[in-house]
Formats: C-alpha cells, structure tokens, sequence
C-alpha cells in the first residue's frame, strides 16, 4: 500500500494530527507518540493484514500497544488507515470521546485490548498469539513497546512464554528513543543491550534505525520469515521526532504545546 515516500508522507501526517489532538485536548504524550508514528505507519499501512470497514474481521493481524501513553499516535494511523474520521481526533479525552487517554478496547475502533499500565500490553499479545497458535489460525499478533517499558518484570515473564511456546507468530517492536518520564531510560535502570536481551530469551532479534520506512519494512519481511520463534525488532528513534524543541527532550514525555509551539511544529512537520 503505498511505497516509502508516500508512506514518509502518511507518518508525518499521522505525527501532525497526533500533535493537533494533543494541543485540542491540552494533555497527552507528544515524544512517544512522534517517535513511533513510523513504526504503526508500516505496520497498519504495509504490513498488517486489516480491514476498517470490518475491525473484528476473523482472521485480521493484531497490533498491541503496549506503550498505550502514544496513543495519539496511534489513533491517528487508524483514522488515516480508515477505521474512523480524522476529524474525530480533535475529541481525545474529551467525556465521551473515542479518543480516550489510552486506548480503549471497548471505544474505539481497531483497537484490540486496553492499555496504559505498562507492561501489561505485551503480556496480553503473548497471551493472544499463544491462543492464536492453539487455534491454529494463520495471523500475526504485533506488540509495540517501549525502551522504558522494559524495565517492568512482566515483559520478560511474558518473553520467556513466547519463547516457551515457539511463538512464530509474534513480533515485539521496541520503540527504542532512550528517554522516559524521568529522563535517560538507562540512567534510570539500564536496558541496553536490548537486543541481546531479548537473543538470550529465545527471540530472534534485529536492530533498524526506527524512522527509516525501507529498514523497516526489511525487518517486518524477514520477521515474518521466521516461523519457529518470537521475533523482535530493535527500532532506534527520536523521542519527539521532527520537531526540533521536542527532538531527545525528556520534559516532552507528556505535555501539549502552546499554541505558538504547535504552529511551529506543524511548520516544520510539513517542511
């Protein structure tokens, strides 16, 4: 669906609604949510076997978001992959939206459990992909997380039971921009080396640069290859990316721009 120019386009689309609704709503999390607007780009727009005119189609691909505070992001790539209006965007947390603060399984549609407690996202896309495979149905359960999200216990009990079981059908991507609410994930409590991690759990693991569309594409095709155990993609980003005030600033983990700075920022997204 598109190739990687037009699919560059679609994430900054996505990234510029994202921070629209943030500032509509006057809270949200804009550096993750810029960060891993490629990543949900390529996978609603080239990888993922969906349909928005039936979400709950019986043998779609999943995606979890674990990290479930970039939910913007996340409910601007469904709005532009066709599951609702983009205008719908501008109600996040509003009372009633769709849009909740984190995503809402119930609410809004494309989205395939509730997240937010961090942790817990990957967790339930093991649990799905090891029904899937008891099922024996032939899709695959995507799972995106963050670097700082690594250091709840749950994942790696989670990895261990995807690895346990052979989980083929199981792809983590690690939304890796090394900062998190409190600053420098490692500096906080160490991750890295992620990918090694994650090799030593029984994953077969690839790093990319997480902004680059073909690189990541790449990485989807040879995951999807891999038929005998989990896989996970190593995504190497920029928490804010595009914006330049936002870019590797830890403080804009989680509030909504002026409106002057939203000005600036949409300018240099479209530039």
């Amino acid at each position: 669906m598109g190739n990687s120019y037009d699919l560059k386009k679609t994430a900054q689309q996505i990234r510029m609604d994202a921070l629209k609704a943030i500032h509509a709503a006057g809270a949200g999390h804009p550096g993750g949510s810029l960060s891993v607007s490629d990543i949900l780009t390529v996978l609603y727009f080239k990888v993922m076997n969906v349909d928005p005119s039936n979400p709950n189609m019986e043998d779609r691909d999943r995606l979890v978001l674990s990290k479930g505070h970039a939910a913007p992001a996340l409910y601007a790539t469904l709005a532009h992959r066709g599951f609702f209006d983009c205008s719908e965007l501008l109600t996040l947390r509003k009372i009633n939206s769709r849009m909740q603060g984190h995503p809402d399984m119930h609410k809004c549609p494309g989205v395939e459990i509730s997240t937010g407690s961090l942790g817990q996202g990957f967790s339930a896309a093991v649990g799905m992909a090891i029904a899937d495979k008891l099922d024996g149905r032939d899709r695959k359960t995507f799972v995106v997380t963050g670097d700082g999200e690594l250091q709840e216990g749950i994942i790696w009990e989670a990895a261990l039971a995807a690895a346990k079981y052979n989980l083929g059908n199981f792809t983590a991507v690690v939304d890796w921009n090394n900062l998190q609410i409190d600053g420098v994930v490692d500096n906080v409590k160490k991750v890295a080396p992620i990918d090694k991690k994650f090799e030593a759990f029984g994953f077969e693991t690839f790093v990319v640069d997480g902004h680059d569309i073909d690189a990541l594409i790449d990485a989807f095709d040879k995951a999807s290859k891999i038929t005998d155990k989990p896989t996970c993609i190593v995504a190497k980003t920029i928490k804010g990316k595009g914006v330049s005030f936002m870019e590797n600033q830890a403080g804009w983990h989680g509030k909504s721009p002026s409106d002057e700075q939203l000005k600036q920022a949409l300018e240099e997204l479209q530039a």
